[in-house]
């Protein structure tokens, strides 16, 4: 087969209609020459690749600082609603690529770095990950940022600049082994330090009560200094703001305490209060209470209301009108979005700040908070929910706890009221939870202090009124609400699949980047020959070049007409990574049995990371390396089959495997996945889902229609009908031969033959202590994997189904979730208006 063309030769050759409109090409090969003369007049003589890179990143970033300004001026003259979207992640992925998409650059600065002699991909390499996140609720973050720009609305994303990203993934002799991710090591050309809005940030302390008020004193302080990241949107030239803060220690920071003369010893001492924002914390749907998580939470939510409220009270250009001074319009100027419990501290943080420094009455504060405050909530899995010691508390946050309890008194009177005599409802609906360490119960906190809670996808916000938070749900109905996630097409099909998209403007126009829903035009098109030829083609040009990375990195011979059957996402237990790895076994195992019969070759592919400190979700990795082990080198098995664990999976490699795939997993027990947004992805680039029905996959098979995805498995009524039997795993392990093989395979070191007893504790996890029912689904999933493989071998079909998907995932987009946010949350309406360019004077 044809070696794959690269994206920047697939755009020279694609009529690319302006897509990425062809900016004055002269202008930036002038721009990026004068970039990277002062790099070296600084530095050396020599430019390296990382040289040319910083050259390409500042030329465009200058195209990016006028919108920028500008469009921060429009606000401060328009003075809108602003909304605040607070998360501990934003997985934002790479920049460089994106920026020259969204301001129509990509194809001048394409030819520019064509003349120069150099290759704008290898450049695009060279930028690393900004993975300030772990997964689906950071990445989410990113794709609403990118969403509220290009919907001209005024929002600002707030969260921590981590000196240390998610860690960086090695796999060594099958085993995970974390890395530090040392991300800013050679500097970021897209953030600006902003020292001149650095704030104080108070820890520990006491409070002190007077007629005159409530005072938090003796505390230690901590200086949060902000970093500017422009966001911007799709060719409207809005430039919105990620501000990132950092923490400094102030300049006598513990030199008080050491007046001994231990002046060495004191500044060593300030690392204690920069630690802070040193590293995300790479949990994944589990909460760890560890103090200095705490002060993550509290050091964003007491920067960034300092920030809102400087804002709040400077609002508009020129303005005398008591809105300076009065809160009563601050809801109407103000809308917290908390993405998740992880901000839930704005909440008695804004209590503070009212009722302590501006003096508002209590009642009325409370009624400002509620009406500013909204919680997207995430996850239903118990151990996720951040449930945090009062005694740490009253010693980080002594003023928010007595703020805590005094909510949750006039809380519990209220339900009291209305339910008289039932101890219990009082016992389940308290913030505090009583036992032998009391706990705060901070998803409580937030649902009490939000006027808007929303789940992430519909079967998820279900799940939310019916048990998570039934007895809330029962006595405010009104406030909760489904928002189901979306992704931005921007980045996963523009940027990403460069050719998928050319090929669907060719059929009906390129409005789709910012209406998705165009693309149920093209169900016209399902069976239409050149069509169905062109996608199919552009599949395959992406397996190819996938297969080429794959073939350089693993050094594995990949057949790239085999099926990619793909499952990305962190590891862990509810996502059945260990579904797929007893599929792969069987696979194998029916092969060995009959070499010479025909089987449909496949190439699966699983990556994700695994929590360090999560023991089994590190021992499925391990299993996973050790069946691509086996099966790799059986020469039986030649290229029937392949399993490959892909390394350090991270939104750059998510960007070149979804593109690529076939097949999507999505096999979650039903009932535990929030939403999913990798779903998403791939349904958009042309893959087929084979999947639960649990989270948005729901709502895409509503959209295309069950038929057209591979749905199995249990439903959750049969999920909890199975929880109140007793589910037991050797029923199916007694009854299912191949699944005993299977697990007997695992069990006895066929896989690990140095090691045999490696997976003892897998195998012992499956047939006893199993939450998620892996072999309740077994049968139904090898079932559903024979049906995959009927279609694959009649490729006209598979595409026609392809397209199908592709046409009906319009809804998937995150423009059409953050206009929801906006007009049933926000109360703000998305605006199509185009500011002026700055080469053109403002209105």
């Amino acid at each position: 087969m044809a070696a794959p063309l690269s994206d920047g030769e697939r755009r020279k050759q694609i009529s690319v209609r302006g897509i990425a409109g062809l900016g004055d090409v002269a202008e930036v090969r002038k721009s990026f020459n004068r970039h990277l003369h002062f790099t070296l007049v600084k530095d050396r003589n020599v430019a390296t690749p990382r040289d040319y890179f910083f050259a390409l990143a500042h030329t465009v970033r200058d195209h990016l600082v006028g919108r920028w300004i500008r469009t921060q001026q429009h606000y401060y003259e328009r003075d809108p609603k602003r909304i605040y979207y607070l998360s501990l992640e934003f997985y934002m992925g790479r920049t460089l690529q994106n920026t020259m998409v969204n301001l129509g650059l990509q194809n001048a600065c394409d030819e520019a770095i064509y003349q120069l002699g150099l290759d704008l991909e290898e450049l695009e390499e060279i930028e690393e990950d900004a993975g300030l996140g772990n997964g689906g609720l950071g990445r989410l973050a990113a794709c609403f940022l990118d969403s509220m720009a290009t919907l001209g609305l005024a929002a600002y994303g707030y969260g921590i600049r981590y000196e240390f990203g998610i860690f960086n993934q090695k796999i060594i002799d099958g085993w995970q082994v974390e890395e530090a991710d040392d991300w800013l090591r050679y500097g970021n050309p897209w953030e600006k330090a902003r020292p001149e809005y650095m704030l104080p940030v108070h820890f520990y302390g006491r409070v002190e009560h007077s007629p005159e008020g409530v005072k938090w004193v003796d505390t230690q302080v901590v200086l949060a200094m902000p970093y500017d990241t422009p966001v911007p949107g799709y060719k409207n030239n809005t430039v919105n703001t990620m501000r990132l803060w950092s923490a400094k220690a102030p300049n006598d920071f513990n030199l008080q305490e050491f007046n001994v003369g231990d002046y060495i010893e004191a500044v060593l001492d300030r690392n204690l209060a920069e630690n802070i924002s040193r590293v995300l914390y790479p949990n994944d749907n589990f909460f760890e209470g560890k103090e200095l998580r705490l002060k993550q939470e509290y050091f964003v939510v007491a920067a960034t209301l300092q920030d809102i409220i400087r804002r709040f009270k400077s609002s508009k250009f020129g303005c005398q009108d008591p809105v300076r001074t009065s809160f009563e319009t601050f809801p109407d100027k103000v809308a917290i979005q908390l993405n998740d419990t992880h901000p839930a501290l704005s909440i008695p943080e804004l209590m503070r700040i009212l009722v302590d420094v501006e003096k508002v009455d209590w009642d009325k504060a409370w009624e400002i908070t509620k009406q500013t405050c909204a919680y997207t909530n995430h996850t239903v899995l118990p151990e996720a929910l951040e449930r945090w010691p009062v005694s740490m508390f009253e010693k980080l946050l002594p003023r928010h706890l007595e703020i805590i309890y005094a909510l949750n008194q006039m809380h519990l009177d209220r339900v009291a009221a209305l339910y008289p005599g039932d101890v219990d409802r009082l016992r389940r609906m308290s913030v505090i939870e009583e036992g032998d360490c009391k706990r705060i119960n901070m998803a409580h906190l937030c649902v009490i202090g939000s006027h808007a809670v929303n789940g992430v996808a519909r079967i998820h916000s279900d799940i939310v009124k019916n048990t998570v938070f039934k007895d809330f749900y029962e006595l405010e109905p009104e406030k909760f609400q489904n928002k189901t996630n979306g992704i931005t097409p921007r980045r996963w099909l523009l940027l990403c699949n460069p050719g998928l998209a050319d090929v669907i403007a060719e059929k009906i126009g390129e409005d789709f980047v910012t209406d998705l829903s165009q693309l149920k035009k093209l169900l016209d098109f399902i069976n239409n020959e050149t069509f169905i030829r062109d996608v199919a083609k552009v599949k395959q040009e992406n397996k190819l070049k996938f297969s080429a990375y794959l073939e350089e990195r693993y050094k594995v011979k990949i057949n790239p007409s085999s099926m990619f059957d793909i499952q990305v996402k962190r590891i862990h237990e509810y996502k059945r990574q260990l579904l797929n790895c007893l599929h792969a076994i069987t696979l194998y195992n029916r092969i060995r049995s009959d070499p010479s019969k025909s089987f449909v070759p496949r190439t699966i592919m699983i990556g994700g990371k695994a929590a360090p400190g999560y023991h089994m979700a590190k021992m499925i990795i391990k299993l996973i390396t050790s069946i691509g082990e086996v099966v790799n080198n059986d020469p039986y098995v030649g290229d029937k089959l392949k399993v490959i664990f892909l390394e350090n999976y991270r939104v750059s490699l998510a960007e070149k495997v979804i593109p690529a795939a076939d097949l999507s997993q999505q096999i979650s027990t039903a009932g535990t996945e929030a939403s999913g947004t990798g779903n998403m992805k791939f349904m958009l680039n042309g893959a087929l889902t084979i999947g639960t029905m649990d989270g948005a996959n729901v709502e895409m098979a509503e959209e295309a229609g069950e038929e057209n995805l591979f749905i199995f498995g249990m439903r959750v009524e049969e999920v909890e009908a199975l929880d109140r039997r007793g589910y037991n795993a050797r029923e199916y392990y007694d009854r299912i031969p191949e699944l005993r093989q299977a697990i007997d395979q695992i069990s006895s070191g066929f896989f690990s033959p140095r090691d045999p007893g490696c997976f003892r504790d897998v195998v012992n996890m499956l047939m006893h202590h199993d939450r998620f029912k892996v072999f309740a689904d077994y049968e139904a999933y090898i079932k559903c994997q024979g049906q995959v493989d009927q279609l694959f071998m009649d490729p006209r079909e598979w595409t026609k189904k392809v397209i199908r998907n592709i046409a009906c995932s319009g809804k998937f987009s995150s423009d059409r979730t953050i206009t929801e946010y906006a007009r049933e949350i926000w109360g703000v309406e998305p605006s199509a208006t185009k500011i002026p360019p700055p080469n053109l004077p403002r209105d």
